[in-house]
């Protein structure tokens, strides 16, 4: 018996020790050396402060900030650990009822925008994670904005225009604007 068990015990311990220890550590040593900052979470600091990630919404319900997509993740909003979507479809009247609820928040924080909401504002994404939104839906809150802090809304457009990412390779998905950094901008005028 001794003579099975023991080329099993070898292969168990080269094999953990290829795919548990040197594997890991050799692809986190790559991307360490080709892409720092997404290897780390693509951290956004604010004077040596993590403060959010680009690759994570966060939740922003002040009428004074641009507000991101909704988030499907429990038990909190935008919760990693607990990314996925929503699962209703299009007929299900529990999604039909949130929809509701989001349009009626918006059209509270902002009665005289009488504009069609773009959808990305009442709809979750697929992780309940996504930080973008659509440069329709922040041109759709500009007047908020504008008029809660202060600014003409050709300043707030300047700066959604300023953070408005294209394709990815010029091709891939649609222009985006990312929520955190487009808020850390109104805050921190001097950073824009």
């Amino acid at each position: 018996m001794l003579k099975e068990l023991k080329p099993a015990l070898v292969m168990l311990v080269a094999l953990t020790a290829l795919t548990g220890v040197a594997y890991p550590l050799l692809v986190t040593g790559i991307a360490q050396w080709l892409f720092p900052e997404a290897a780390n979470g693509s951290l956004i600091e604010r004077d040596g402060k993590a403060v959010g990630s680009e690759l994570v919404g966060q939740s922003f319900t002040d009428p004074k900030y641009f507000w991101g997509r909704p988030s499907a993740t429990g038990p909190t909003p935008y919760n990693a650990a607990a990314s996925s979507g929503s699962n209703q479809g299009p007929l299900n009247p529990a999604l039909e009822e949130a929809v509701k609820g989001r349009i009626a928040a918006l059209k509270d924080a902002d009665p005289a925008q009488t504009a069609p909401i773009p959808v990305d504002l009442v709809t979750a994404s697929g992780s309940g994670l996504d930080p973008h939104i659509s440069p329709a839906a922040a041109t759709w809150q500009a007047p908020r904005i504008a008029r809660l802090r202060g600014l003409s809304e050709v300043e707030v457009n300047t700066l959604i225009a300023a953070h408005t990412q294209g394709r990815q390779l010029g091709v891939l998905g649609e222009p985006r604007v990312n929520v955190l950094t487009l808020n850390l901008a109104l805050d921190h005028p001097a950073k824009r």
